[in-house]
């Protein structure tokens, strides 16, 4: 980039920091500034990339606060040359604000149904992905690299070997933790990625001195769990969040694998699931049969069941008290309130299978299934969000990742946003 064009768009970014000052009701020098606010409502040019800036700005060391309820979620962040330059060319939208128009902000937020939350530190992120590539994509890495976050990859030999305690927060890759590699067997069972996962599972399983892949999947999931437990902050999406559940459940249940030749594996008499295990789900009933995708009856829909599956609607994110419910109102921070579904593995959650005490954060309205939920474990919280991709609704093994640049303002990928700044805000005692 020349000199020429550079001292150009910085000129053609004050403006546009003084025009939107000027629409706050104010006019003050953006040089004068001492805060910028990160809107994000319909103004906000690029919702995702508000999210890195704001997580740059922690990694920086800067105090920087969650309007809960204001505008879409906005973020309020000191004026900073490095942060005005990283919103710049993330080509997030900004507006610069002087003491009086935060004291007015601040106000005006006392008297509605808003808070600040101050977020205080950078989280350190680990996403739990396999290391050769599969045949799909994973919303959350997509959603962490686009915005500019950075993430460690973990997979099993990290989680059974290592120290979880160094991440504040693990997300999950929709992987099966039955150890039943979602029942594709039947299908992909000669797939050239199919053959390298299971061959890859296999010898992981043997170096840690496990029969099959079914045991170590649930050696990696009770793993998990106590991350949970002690502190840690767990995201899961897809099948991740219904097959955790499953294999936190059912150490006493022989539950169908795969055998090293890819044929299903009949699975033995069905013991008895010990719910008291599973963070989220109690009393679902498995799906034993090898030859039907459907892991259990969580999900709602039942996508991989035909007969069964259930067409896509809308789901509505519940709207929290900012200053009663702080987390919950974290979670769920955005600039619309109703959102497309969209299906995966694991679409939905059957009401009658969650949990007493459970949050739903979203949900279809007059239907049996909800769409997203979080809730507590020992000392840690876990979120689990339904579907694969929330751009694209009907998306199938072999399809090509999304392009994030053409959905900057997903407000179905700003829910994944959400999880991931969750763990850098301060958590404020409960008044209920």
């Amino acid at each position: 980039m020349t000199g020429r064009r550079l001292v150009m768009q910085v000129v053609r970014f004050v403006l546009a920091v003084s025009s939107s000052v000027a629409a706050l009701g104010g006019v003050v020098s953006p040089l004068a500034a001492q805060h910028l606010l990160l809107p994000m409502d319909a103004v906000q040019a690029n919702h995702l990339k508000a999210y890195g800036v704001t997580f740059s700005a922690l990694r920086e060391g800067v105090r920087s606060e969650w309007l809960l309820n204001y505008r879409g979620g906005a973020f309020l962040l000191p004026d900073l040359p490095s942060l005005r330059r990283a919103a710049l060319l993330a080509g997030v939208t900004v507006e610069a604000m002087d003491a009086a128009a935060v004291r007015a902000l601040r106000g005006e937020m006392a008297e509605g149904n808003m808070d600040a939350v101050p977020l205080e530190k950078a989280p350190r992120i680990a996403v739990y992905t396999p290391p050769d590539a599969p045949p799909w994509d994973d919303a959350v890495t997509l959603a962490l690299t686009y915005a500019g976050i950075p993430y460690d990859a973990i997979w099993d030999d990290a989680v059974l070997d290592t120290d979880l305690s160094t991440y504040d927060w693990i997300h999950l890759h929709h992987e099966d933790f039955t150890g039943q590699q979602h029942k594709l067997a039947s299908v992909y069972r000669d797939a050239p990625w199919f053959v390298r996962s299971r061959e890859r599972d296999l010898a992981m399983a043997r170096r840690f001195g496990h029969a099959d892949i079914p045991a170590l999947k649930k050696a990696v999931a009770d793993r998990l769990a106590a991350f949970v437990s002690r502190g840690g902050f767990l995201f899961a999406m897809c099948g991740s969040t219904e097959t955790l559940e499953l294999a936190l459940a059912g150490r006493d249940v022989d539950i169908a694998g795969v055998a090293a030749d890819g044929s299903p594996v009949d699975p033995g008499a069905d013991g008895k699931m010990e719910w008291t295990r599973a963070m989220a789900f109690a009393g679902a009933t498995l799906e034993m049969a090898p030859g039907v995708n459907a892991m259990s009856d969580i999900d709602g829909h039942q996508v991989n069941v035909p007969l069964r599956r259930q067409p896509l609607g809308t789901f509505a994110l519940f709207g929290f008290s900012a200053k009663f419910d702080p987390v919950a109102s974290m979670l769920v921070q955005n600039h619309r309130t109703v959102l497309r579904d969209y299906f995966g593995v694991t679409t939905s959650f059957t009401r009658n299978r969650l949990k007493p005490g459970v949050t739903i954060l979203a949900e279809e309205a007059g239907a049996p299934w909800v769409k997203y939920v979080h809730g507590s474990f020992g000392r840690g919280s876990w979120t689990y969000l339904g579907g694969h991709d929330p751009e694209d609704p009907q998306h199938a093994v072999g399809a090509p990742p999304t392009d994030l640049a053409l959905h900057p303002n997903s407000p179905g990928y700003r829910l994944i946003l959400n999880n991931v700044l969750f763990p850098a805000a301060k958590q404020k005692p409960l008044k209920t």
